[in-house]
Formats: C-alpha cells, sequence, structure tokens
C-alpha cells in the first residue's frame, strides 16, 4: 500500500514540478535556472511543514507523510536537475553563477524548511 502511495505522490510531484518549472522559466527567462531554483525553495518549505505536522500526534498520519513527503515532494523537488544544471554552468564557463546558484539553492533550501518547522510549530 505505501508504495502505490510513493507512485501516486511521485507522478502528482512530478506534474507539478513541470507545471510549476514552466511558469517560473517562462516568466523569469533562460539566463538562470530559476524555475529549479524555486522548485528546491519551496519544497524544502514545504517537507519542513509536513515532516513537522507528522511529528505531532493526530496531525498527519504515515501514510499522509508517505504520499505526501516520499511522494509528491519527492517527484517535486529536483535536486537532481539542479546538480546537472550546475555542471553545465561551470561547463559553459559561468562560474560564479554556478556558485550563486550552489549557494542561493542550499541556503535557501535551509532556511525555507526551518521556516516550515518554525511555521508548522506556531500553529499548534
Amino acid at each position: 500500500m505505501r508504495l502505490a502511495l510513493v507512485i501516486a505522490g511521485g507522478g502528482l510531484g512530478s506534474a507539478l514540478r513541470y507545471l510549476v518549472g514552466s511558469v517560473v522559466a517562462s516568466h523569469a527567462g533562460s539566463g538562470f535556472p530559476w524555475g529549479t531554483f524555486a522548485i528546491n525553495v519551496a519544497g524544502s518549505f514545504l517537507i519542513g511543514i509536513i515532516a513537522t505536522l507528522a511529528d505531532e500526534p493526530g496531525s498527519v498520519g504515515p501514510s499522509a507523510r508517505v504520499f505526501l513527503v516520499v511522494g509528491v515532494l519527492g517527484g517535486f523537488t529536483t535536486f537532481s536537475a539542479f546538480s546537472l544544471e550546475t555542471v553545465r554552468l561551470l561547463e559553459d564557463g559561468q562560474v560564479t553563477r554556478a556558485l550563486v546558484y550552489i549557494g542561493g539553492s542550499a541556503g535557501l533550501a535551509i532556511f525555507a524548511a526551518a521556516l516550515g518547522v518554525w511555521s508548522a510549530r506556531a500553529s499548534f
């Protein structure tokens, strides 16, 4: 049953990643991978909220946690794409952009996860 939840959630998360990435890229342009950047930050924020709520009895059950965290957010976040895009920036000689992308993605994603944890805890 849990595998089915992961598969369903992963499909949904991947579809959301495609849609959000396309919308962000169409608005922000192609000079920087803003779509992946936004998805990683948003996914980190959401995982902070959902995982924290899952720690509270009665908030998010184990099946919902598997569906949302492993499935949806596993399909939604794009650190594999982040890695490839970083390599491509480096290959293109855009070292400064690559470093900004690495630092910004990691720093803001961690901050967003902490903000998600704080937001979830503030609701109790």
